[in-house]
């Protein structure tokens, strides 16, 4: 007797593995998404994140419409074990900071540090002073004829007798016990910032130190510009921010400010 020859596969067995090649495909597909989700949010939450500027506090540096990529991946001074093995570095005199305001809806802002923790300040007819030395300032501009303000010209105020139009109540409360022979004394882990666009520019002045916990991190690029005002940005609603965004996109050729792409900021 012969022996029996074994039956091929049918042809409906052979499609079996198709399905779990598709589960492989899709599961592969799924993985890939996640790392890159999460590569993104920890690129946004630790490296750079993007803001925009809605006021003319740093003109000429920066412009109301200016859109910034800011490093978070720079700035240590915490104390944390990690500053020493990655490359941060302390904060400078000199360095633009973006940071959260610190009181009402904590916005954030952008100034320049002017002044260090355990630095003595003052300004003197426009002249700003670090420690007894003339601070070279070559960002700084001046509007020729500014409204009157006493703290434009010269801070802090000399005695409590003073003017405090423009002050954050609780900054004009605190400022007096900062104050020592004329100097403004900072305290530790906290900064003095100023605006390059110095009589525009609400700033140190007017509502006191910067945290070092608020800083978020140092502006390193405008990726993109946008002829705007101040009012294009005051409402910060979900709504207005929609409308705004429409606005940006109908207006895009012909707004864009072609020239400051791709510009470092100094």
């Amino acid at each position: 007797m012969s022996e029996a020859i074994p039956a091929p596969e049918s042809v409906s067995e052979v499609p079996a593995a198709k399905p779990a090649r598709e589960r492989a495909g899709l599961r592969d597909y799924a993985d890939s998404l996640l790392v890159t989700i999460v590569l993104v949010l920890f690129g946004t939450s630790f490296v750079v994140q993007a803001f925009k500027i809605p006021s003319h506090s740093m003109e000429p540096t920066l412009l109301v419409g200016d859109h910034l990529l800011v490093n978070k991946f720079i700035f240590g001074g915490r104390g944390e074990w990690y500053e020493r093995v990655l490359p941060y570095r302390a904060i400078r005199r000199g360095d633009i900071i973006v940071f959260k305001y610190p009181f009402d809806d904590h916005a954030h802002y952008v100034k320049r540090v002017i002044a260090l923790p355990g630095d003595r300040l003052k300004i003197v007819n426009r002249d700003v002073y670090v420690n007894g030395e003339l601070l070279p300032e070559p960002y700084a501009v001046h509007d020729p004829n500014p409204s009157y303000d006493p703290f434009l010209d010269n801070f802090p105020p000399t005695s409590d007798d003073f003017f405090r139009r423009g002050m954050h109540p609780q900054w004009a409360s605190q400022v007096m016990s900062y104050v020592d022979k004329g100097e403004l004394v900072v305290p530790p882990g906290k900064y003095f910032a100023l605006g390059d666009n110095r009589d525009q520019s609400q700033d140190s002045r007017y509502w006191g130190f910067v945290d070092r916990e608020s800083i978020m991190g140092r502006p390193i690029l405008v990726y993109w510009s946008i002829e705007s005002t101040s009012d294009d940005y005051s409402d910060r609603s979900w709504v207005g921010r929609i409308v705004g965004l429409g606005h940006t996109v109908v207006n895009l050729p012909r707004k864009t400010r072609w020239h400051r792409l791709f510009r470092f900021v100094s």
